[in-house]
């Protein structure tokens, strides 16, 4: 019994991906303000689908010869105990009268699809793009919980998705800035200039500024709640230490932590300031 058990197969590994679906999930509640059983559903059905993707992540691994097939079997248990509990919260969605959420769920097939393939390949690891678009995948979660509390359907629900899909990749990005920083040798830390270290952070310093000046113009025209760009503000100037601090020498967990501060952070605020236009 202690072989099924197993954290490293039952539970993802990477876990600063947990944000990724919490927040959407707590963003939509909150700027819902009611919560339902169907909500109950909703959390249950997306928390398993998460959670599904590392022992299928296993079996795939176990079956390509990346893992030793004593994996194999655990692996298949958990993924069988995350699969009947997402069939069940989706049963009690559509019997609630919200078959339409159901969905929104299709996305995310053939990203899982596309991530499996490259395990297959042993060419999961450093694939941001495809981290990027997942989490597109994952931030659905945030107009269905939307929906669900309000009990129909508001197009606002969209800019709850776009929003914690720009602050997820924005995230993402600059994880890997960090980790980038990190790997630099201190002999070569030392001789770069500011300008090195600036090119190095540019694709980071692009996502939070588009998305900083994209929230503030979409509340200048009364689109979004006006003063929606302050969490984003609070992205943006974490990214910008990030530039002119290197992480140079730093371990991953601590990385790993300021990055879900620095998201939590942002999660507290969006709630806070998101009020409907």
């Amino acid at each position: 019994m202690n072989v099924i058990f197993k954290k490293q197969i039952a539970l993802p590994q990477d876990h600063g991906a947990w944000v990724f679906i919490i927040s959407p999930l707590l963003v939509g509640i909150m700027a819902g303000g009611t919560f339902r059983t169907a909500s109950l559903f909703l959390i249950a059905a997306a928390m398993s689908a998460f959670l599904m993707r590392q022992p299928i992540t296993v079996i795939v691994k176990a079956m390509s010869g990346r893992r030793s097939t004593a994996d194999l079997r655990p692996a298949q248990v958990w993924a069988l105990v995350y699969g009947f509990l997402a069939a069940a919260a989706l049963t009690g969605l559509i019997l609630s009268g919200y078959s339409d959420i159901v969905y929104l769920a299709t996305p995310g097939a053939p990203v899982f699809a596309w991530h499996l393939w490259l395990v297959s390949k042993r060419q999961e690891r450093k694939q941001v793009n495809v981290e990027v678009i997942a989490t597109g995948a994952l931030a659905l979660a945030a107009p269905a919980a939307y929906w669900v509390g309000i009990g129909d359907y508001n197009p606002n629900g969209w800019w709850l998705w776009l929003f914690c899909w720009l602050q997820s990749a924005a995230s993402i990005v600059y994880a890997y800035l960090r980790l980038s920083q990190r790997e630099a040798p201190q002999e070569q830390a030392e001789v770069k200039s500011r300008g090195d270290w600036r090119r190095l952070g540019s694709r980071a310093m692009a996502y939070t500024s588009i998305n900083l000046i994209l929230s503030a113009g979409l509340g200048m025209f009364s689109l979004v709640p006006e003063f929606i760009f302050i969490p984003f503000l609070a992205q943006w100037l974490e990214t910008v230490w990030g530039i002119t601090h290197p992480a140079v020498g730093w371990k991953p967990t601590r990385i790993g932590v300021r990055q879900l501060l620095v998201s939590s952070v942002w999660t507290i605020l969006f709630i806070v300031f998101w009020r409907q236009p």
